[in-house]
């Protein structure tokens, strides 16, 4: 789970961003140096438009968590309640004021804030000194924490009504055990009435330093006011240290089923296994096939044969989720309680026959256009620029990513796909999470509708 804080932009940048011309679809040239601060930067010049995307990124997501579960969302998410000057209600007003747009959020691996400000020397002026204001003096008030607290359990407690959001912690918990991808985002009952405020400012204190971080810079500034820009934002950062690695996955060694139980009538079901890091040399053959397996909907082999010939899920999907570890790969779908065990063996058939023949060459070529024709509109946006090139600097990718993407995809030839999913998958050591009812209730159940009903006695 993601937290995000946003702000609206004022109606002259929504404006802009409609009527003023597309950016080029050329891959952008990234910039890269580090700042006497240790704050590593990350630069494409957009000049297009007059607006600028700044995102700061910390290695400080929930793998950081340790024993306080959900930690580092709380954290995130009180960072503009309060600094030593303004309240909540008074930064709100000064970004809107000058039409800029805060966020902030947190995933598994890492941290991040962002602003988007015109380039316009007073807008610019005022929400850079707002941004700084919060990320140098961020107080985590006592009242504000207290009220972030509640929501925080009282959106634990909706989740006990979610069979997707049970199915998703089970599988997390159960696939990574005592790894730190284990612990869950929004944390536990327990671990969220157990933090203070000023166990928020430490951990703040602790990650979000410069040589912890890196800084994305997007927009229309040039390369000299982009060092000024990255300059003054490492000032007023601490120096630290950067965060020590997090331990490697270990595989499950053999298969494992959980099931958990729900009154509905249907079952959330996920499989899946540690799948790839981010820089994996895999990767590609791994995304690539996975377009033809379970990523591209209608055309994907899991949807033909789940859905289309049996109709045992009006959806089923699969995907790899690349982190700084091994992410997860993932099969998901929903089907009849009833159906629950077809609907997994079908799934494990499609697997198993895909590790056995790999895409065909006529399944390739699909994936590829596919993928390729789609990505420059995928880079044609300082807000999609900042996203890749953030994550080029937190994963440390090559700078020229995005300019070889698209030949990467298309060089990948059906031996290195099947080989990668012959090397990488084990369908023997599956972890399966179905969260719905039980085997022995569905079985009665089906027994009970067999029977004739009871007629009254004469």
């Amino acid at each position: 789970m993601i937290t995000i804080i946003k702000r609206p932009l004022s109606i002259s940048v929504l404006l802009m961003t409609l009527f003023i011309s597309q950016l080029s679809l050329a891959a952008p040239k990234i910039e890269h140096w580090v700042t006497k601060k240790g704050l590593a930067v990350y630069y494409v010049h957009v000049p297009e438009l007059p607006m600028m995307d700044l995102r700061l990124t910390f290695d400080a997501g929930s793998a950081r968590d340790e024993q306080q579960a959900g930690i580092a969302g709380m954290t995130v998410a009180s960072l503009n309640k309060g600094t030593r000057t303004r309240n909540a209600d008074q930064i709100a007003e000064a970004f809107e004021s000058v039409g800029a747009n805060f966020s902030a959020g947190s995933a598994r691996d890492m941290a991040w804030i962002s602003l988007r400000t015109l380039t316009l020397p007073e807008e610019q002026t005022k929400a850079l000194e707002v941004w700084l204001d919060v990320i140098k003096n961020a107080s985590f008030p006592e009242k504000d924490f207290a009220r972030l607290s509640k929501q925080a359990l009282v959106g634990l407690e909706a989740e006990k009504q979610s069979p997707a959001a049970l199915a998703s912690k089970a599988f997390y918990k159960h696939l990574y055990t005592d790894h730190p991808y284990a612990s869950p985002q929004n944390g536990t009952e327990v671990s969220i009435k157990a933090l203070q405020a000023q166990d928020l400012k430490a951990y703040y204190s602790r990650y979000f330093v410069a040589k912890n971080g890196q800084l994305a810079i997007v927009g229309s500034v040039n390369r000299a006011q982009a060092e000024a820009l990255a300059q003054q934002i490492s000032v007023n950062l601490v120096a630290g240290k950067k965060a020590k690695a997090i331990p490697a996955v270990k595989p499950l060694e053999k298969s494992k089923v959980i099931r958990i139980e729900f009154p509905s009538s249907q079952s959330h079901i996920m499989i899946g296994q540690a799948g790839t890091k981010r820089g994996d040399k895999d990767y590609f053959p791994l995304y690539l096939g996975n377009h033809g397996l379970g990523g591209s909907g209608f055309t994907s082999r899991l949807m033909k044969e789940v859905r289309v010939k049996r109709g045992l899920s009006y959806s089923v999907y699969s995907y790899f989720i690349s982190m700084r570890e091994a992410g997860p790969f993932l099969i998901g779908l929903q089907t009849k309680n009833s159906q629950v065990d077809e609907a997994i063996r079908v799934a494990g058939d499609v697997v198993n026959d895909f590790l056995k023949t790999g895409a065909t060459e006529k399944q390739l070529k699909a994936s590829k256009t596919n993928i390729t024709g789609g990505f420059p509109l995928r880079t044609a946006s300082n807000d999609d620029i900042i996203g890749y090139i953030a994550m080029i600097g937190f994963y440390g990718l090559p700078l020229n990513y995005l300019d070889t993407f698209t030949d990467t995809i298309n060089n990948i030839i059906k031996e290195q796909v099947t080989d990668a999913y012959q090397r990488r998958l084990h369908p023997d050591k599956f972890l399966t999470v179905i969260v719905g009812k039980k085997e022995a209730q569905i079985a009665s159940e089906k027994s009970t509708e067999k029977k004739p009903p009871n007629k009254a006695t004469p």
